[in-house]
């Protein structure tokens, strides 16, 4: 019986390969939107530290959110001056809504993104973006509430950082431990996958996208950072509270409804080879020993009662046999339905046959125990014969364990699941996976070196999801889970002024 997920369309993580020094390992995405004062600043900090210490290609997207300053032009400078810097415009604001797009479009096998104010010490760059490298994990993100962390800010955003993230573990049942710290990296193979599901596009994106990628099994990898906060950030902490509790709520009735197909993201059961279907292995063996102690465990109190109930008006061989057979019946239909995964009444009768059977083996140990006690001495305490009756029912219940696994419930397969046969369908990309095209314009190559020369932008090979092979119940219509929001339109940055007023967010 198979326990683990089904493999969804991402394959096993690698190790990136090594690639050619002009084509970038890693593109840092620096959203930002009127900015003009911090972005020089900030891009060339950040340049000259990739430049000292990241061993591989690399390169720095400025993504403004519809600056109506002199943002667009101080970006267009910078990206004629570095060569690894290419800046973006789009006319919408929402930082979501940067990340997603310029995510969406890159070729670098590694994303990664940081607030312009560099609040973040640089420091914990290569180690936020070397486990992506190494594939050990599929997303990384920048904690400032780790013990190995130290943060420079005032008493209110510390107050409602650490709130917000108790009610994330509190209704979303979020694992990690910073949601905003804009500081974070992912897997371009999970970013193509994972990015059309998130639905904001706003400040609620990082969360979003946290709760749905640990939803999904995949592995998110944490960094303690020094932090210090920015006095003149321009975040209007009451609305983006709002807004992140709204999101909360939705993300939780998503959660609960079941309507998120986050099958779409789950990886194959373990990607070491010694973790792989093996020849004549045992499958769902932890699992069924986990849930064949819990019932065990509560049989024992129920057959002890009854134990107790029948001795009142019965010797002890009969209270043991009412007991042992009441409760038998209760185990074998509880390990059927609970630890064995058997749906449905097909078999049952056949079931609870062969579970008397077994019966009559922990029956023989018991009434045998009870026998050698009563040899032992004429007046046994009711104590002692507790005690002598459990003894032999942990011996019963390892052989119980094994006769179930191997006789009454052997493997078989798949069980189907709960309310109704399940059928394997095979579903091309367009009903169950990402668009094969990205609805947004991809970033453009660098021009020639004539900079007044318009360019056209190059388009990279669009990404071509796995065809894949998923579980869904008969009669069910699968879903299109992708919720794009394909009103961005990208341009790249021209030396005018923007005066497009946006939200004041």
């Amino acid at each position: 019986m198979r326990t683990d997920s089904s493999p969804g369309t991402l394959p096993a993580r690698e190790h990136l390969p090594a690639t050619d020094a002009g084509t970038p390992v890693l593109d840092v995405v620096i959203p930002v939107y009127n900015e003009e004062k911090d972005l020089q600043p900030c891009v060339r900090r950040l340049h000259e530290h990739l430049t000292r210490t990241f061993p591989y290609a690399f390169r720095i997207t400025v993504a403004d959110n519809a600056s109506t300053d002199t943002t667009p032009l101080v970006a267009a400078r910078l990206e004629a001056e570095i060569p690894e810097v290419t800046s973006f415009r789009l006319e919408q604001k929402g930082r979501g809504r940067a990340l997603r797009t310029v995510w969406s479009a890159s070729e670098a096998p590694v994303l990664a993104y940081m607030d312009v104010d560099l609040s973040t010490d640089l420091n914990a760059l290569l180690p936020l973006v070397a486990p992506l490298i190494s594939g050990h994990s599929d997303l990384a993100i920048g904690s400032r509430l780790a013990r190995a962390s130290r943060v420079v800010r005032g008493p209110k955003r510390e107050f409602i950082s650490r709130a917000y993230n108790l009610i994330l573990r509190g209704s979303l049942q979020a694992r990690f431990s910073d949601a905003q710290c804009g500081f974070k990296a992912i897997r371009r193979d999970v970013a193509q996958v994972l990015l059309p599901l998130v639905e904001d596009t706003g400040w609620f994106f990082d969360t979003e996208m946290l709760v749905l990628a640990e939803r999904a099994g995949l592995r998110i990898h944490e960094v303690p950072v020094d932090w210090v906060d920015d006095p003149d950030s321009t975040v209007h902490i009451v609305r983006t509270a709002t807004d992140d509790l709204r999101g909360v709520w939705r993300i939780g009735r998503a959660l609960a409804t079941g309507s998120l197909p986050l099958d779409r993201l789950t990886r194959p059961f373990g990607d070491d080879p010694r973790d792989r279907d093996l020849p004549d292995v045992p499958k769902g063996l932890a699992r069924q020993l986990v849930g064949f102690c819990v019932v065990g465990g509560l049989s024992t109190l129920f057959y002890l009662v009854l134990y107790s109930t029948f001795r009142q008006f019965s010797g002890s061989q009969i209270a043991n046999v009412l007991a042992l057979l009441v409760s038998a019946v209760a185990n074998t239909a509880a390990n059927r339905r609970l630890t064995f995964g058997v749906r449905g009444r097909g078999g049952a009768v056949r079931h609870q046959a062969q579970g008397l059977v077994v019966f009559g083996i922990g029956l023989a140990l018991t009434s045998g125990s009870l026998a050698a006690l009563g040899a032992a001495t004429d007046t046994p305490a009711h104590s002692t014969e507790l005690a002598v009756l459990i003894a032999a029912n942990l011996a019963a219940t390892v052989l119980r364990f094994l006769l179930f696994r191997a006789w009454v419930f052997p493997d078989r397969g798949e069980p189907a699941s709960d309310g109704g046969p399940t059928v394997v369908a095979a579903c091309p990309p367009s009903s169950r996976a990402p668009r094969t095209t990205p609805p947004y314009g991809p970033l453009p190559t660098r021009p020639a070196p004539d900079r007044q020369q318009a360019y056209e932008p190059s388009y990279p090979r669009p990404y071509q999801p796995t065809h894949q092979t998923t579980q869904v119940r008969a009669g069910e219509a699968a879903a299109d889970g992708d919720r794009r929001d394909a009103t961005v339109r990208l341009q790249p940055v021209r030396p005018h002024h923007d005066t497009d007023p946006g939200d004041p967010r």
